[in-house]
């Protein structure tokens, strides 16, 4: 039996290009840069996702500061040995991007506005289709692996429920991503009986989070960390969790 791996592991981001390209890493002679994208959310807030593209992806594509883009990918990790300690670093890979157009209509509305080339002008279309990207679903993912390590379970000040998963996703050449995912309500109360081993196919968003940590010398430094936020799940015997009701008050956070 062939596996398909992009069953495992699929996602699409459709975001503000807000960084400049840099070199990430070099294999086989294949350079690799990663960029980050701003992702609207519901809320009205962003997530700020970094993207790993391949060169031969840019050949006819250019990044500029401030463009709409759409991403088609994985959402990888990968360990990085720093400091004597390691650490998981989380990336989406992309397997295509393209500069997001949006509707018809927009697109029209684009041409109208081309002849004017007054960057106020050029600001308030971008912001615009960030608006139309929110509308279209500008963040999901889907996820099928195995829980590899107990779901922790805890419930807010306010007694709100939350449960953390690390889920151990495959991938070609024996290869696996170890992806956290952050469940919430119904979903917090059910992952909490899971064990290890189980597996689950997970349906969300990416998200990114800052927190601050406090050094060995007492320095407090602020980090960023990538999860999955889900919204709804499966098990072997295809039960299905439905938290829809419940994404509005997680999307605040």
């Amino acid at each position: 039996m062939v596996t398909n791996y992009l069953d495992n592991n699929h996602l699409r981001l459709v975001g503000k290009v807000t960084s400049e390209k840099s070199l990430s890493h070099e294999i086989y002679g294949e350079s690799f840069y990663i960029f980050n994208i701003e992702v609207p959310r519901l809320s009205g807030s962003v997530d700020i996702i970094p993207i790993t593209v391949s060169e031969r992806l840019l050949t006819n594509f250019e990044l500029e500061l401030g463009t709409m883009v759409m991403v088609e990918g994985q959402f990888r990790s990968y360990n990085s040995y720093q400091n004597e300690r390691n650490r998981l670093v989380l990336t989406v890979f992309a397997k295509d991007i393209t500069a997001y157009t949006g509707s018809e209509e927009e697109i029209e509305n684009d041409d109208a506005a081309a002849d004017s080339e007054l960057t106020i002008e050029e600001q308030s279309d971008n912001e615009n289709k960030m608006q139309k990207a929110e509308a279209d679903n500008s963040n999901e993912v889907v996820l099928k692996g195995y829980i590899c390590k107990k779901p922790i379970y805890r419930q807010t000040p306010f007694g709100r429920e939350i449960a953390d998963i690390l889920l151990a996703v495959n991938r070609a050449y024996n290869k696996s991503d170890y992806i956290p995912c952050i469940c919430w309500g119904r979903n917090a109360r059910f992952c909490q009986n899971l064990e290890v081993g189980k597996e689950l196919k997970i349906y969300g968003r990416v998200q990114s989070r800052t927190y601050e940590k406090k050094l060995e010398d007492g320095t407090v430094i602020s980090k960023v960390a990538y999860e999955v936020s889900v919204s709804n799940m499966e098990v072997e015997n295809d039960e299905t969790i439905n938290v829809a009701e419940e994404n509005t008050n997680q999307e605040a956070m």
